[in-house]
């Protein structure tokens, strides 16, 4: 079976994800890389390959001759993209999240039943081992039936990370609650068995916004180029010229099946992991660190404090990337890509994730009323829990 021909849009952070196509044992080759600056396609030969072909204009992708594209662009770009590559019927990975508005993510759906070309997102949690191994003690009957999940997410480097770039600027990315969050409210909707439709929310722009000292246009840099780890976060310079997402924000979510959530998120705390907390009838887990060397902790019998649980599972390791989930996330999407089939990550779930995340940052940003969250039109539901293949 010949190699499959990917091509890659959008030369920034994350564009170093598709490097895992390119390992032996995957059967493609990135063959072609888009960004606009002349500075990403230099990049796309550091990252690929002095031989890989690159472009100004992803449109020019279209008759390269590619089985699929793998979109790391910003996500305000996603929407109009992942239409257009779906239409040309080349199959697309869009990085999470799937767009900025509800409208928008639905408008990708549509045009890929429209177009029967395969759609894929990258919510790569999905992989990480902590997330699979909180979900196998789920599945087991661990803790008996979910009926609550809380997370905490402590953003240790969400100055860094976000407020020097287009993420601070509400017009290109919504909210941090979406932009950020919807990894985490994907992973609480899939240890939940369940989705939002129901949300209310509080949170403000805390600390960032009183930085107004040396703004700066980071676009001609990439992250690397400006990592300090500053503290405290006061301290921080060089944020992007448009700061107005709020730093602090918190939510409470009514699921579809009856279990409710929590999700909270702070940018400006000293150290930087998620804790997910999931209690059901006969128990409850909990994740201490994210990745290696940390461990979920178990309690099925009754008692009084005990911070060590009845049973511990240390998270398991993996190469590459977030745990190892760049490089399986990768694999997936290439097996999905020549053979259909069942995945991890639903275009369903990356939906309802940005559903949530949208309609919480307008309760947010009003009089933090609980909102109904939009559902998704059960045509589309239907062709894509069917595989994506028409009933």
């Amino acid at each position: 079976m010949s190699n499959l021909r990917i091509g890659v849009v959008g030369m920034g952070n994350r564009a170093g994800l598709a490097r895992a196509a390119q390992q032996p044992e995957m059967g493609a080759d990135v063959v072609l890389a888009a960004d606009i600056t002349e500075r990403g396609r230099d990049r796309a030969k550091e990252l690929f390959g002095a031989d890989i072909a690159t472009t100004a204009d992803y449109r020019e992708m279209f008759d390269a001759g590619l089985d699929a594209v793998v979109l790391t662009t910003p996500d305000f770009a996603h929407e109009d993209e992942a239409v257009e590559f779906l239409k040309a019927g080349v199959s697309v990975y869009v990085e999470k999240p799937l767009a900025i508005t509800i409208e928008g993510c639905d408008r990708v759906l549509a045009a890929a039943r429209e177009s029967g070309t395969r759609l894929y997102v990258g919510h790569n949690m999905r992989h990480m081992p902590v997330v699979l191994q909180m979900r196998e003690l789920i599945t087991s009957g661990a803790i008996g039936e979910v009926k609550a999940v809380w997370c905490r997410h402590f953003v240790g480097n969400g100055g860094e990370f976000y407020y020097k770039t287009w993420h601070a600027d509400r017009t290109k990315s919504t909210s941090l609650l979406l932009q950020k969050g919807a990894h985490d409210i994907d992973v609480i909707h899939w240890l939940a068995g369940g989705y939002t439709r129901r949300v209310s929310a509080m949170g403000a722009l805390t600390v960032y916004g009183d930085i107004k000292e040396e703004r700066r246009d980071n676009s001609d840099r990439l992250m690397k180029d400006w990592l300090s780890y500053n503290w405290p976060p006061s301290t921080l310079r060089d944020l992007n010229p448009v700061v107005d997402v709020e730093d602090l924000s918190m939510l409470t979510m009514s699921l579809d099946n009856g279990v409710y959530a929590t999700y909270e998120q702070c940018h400006f705390t000293p150290d930087y992991w998620r804790n997910y907390t999931v209690i059901g009838t006969e128990g409850r887990i909990e994740n201490f660190g994210d990745m290696g060397e940390g461990v979920i902790r178990l309690w099925n019998k009754r008692t009084d404090y005990n911070p060590d649980g009845d049973k511990s599972f240390p998270i398991q390791t993996a190469q590459g990337g977030h745990g190892g989930a760049d490089s399986a996330i990768m694999a997936e999407f290439l097996r999905f890509v020549r053979d259909g089939g069942v995945t991890n990550t639903s275009p369903v779930a990356a939906r309802e994730a940005v559903a949530t995340g949208v309609t919480a940052t307008v309760s947010l940003r009003s009089d933090s009323s609980a909102l109904p969250v939009p559902a998704l039109p059960a045509d589309l539901v239907s062709y894509f829990e069917s595989g994506q293949q028409s009933r």
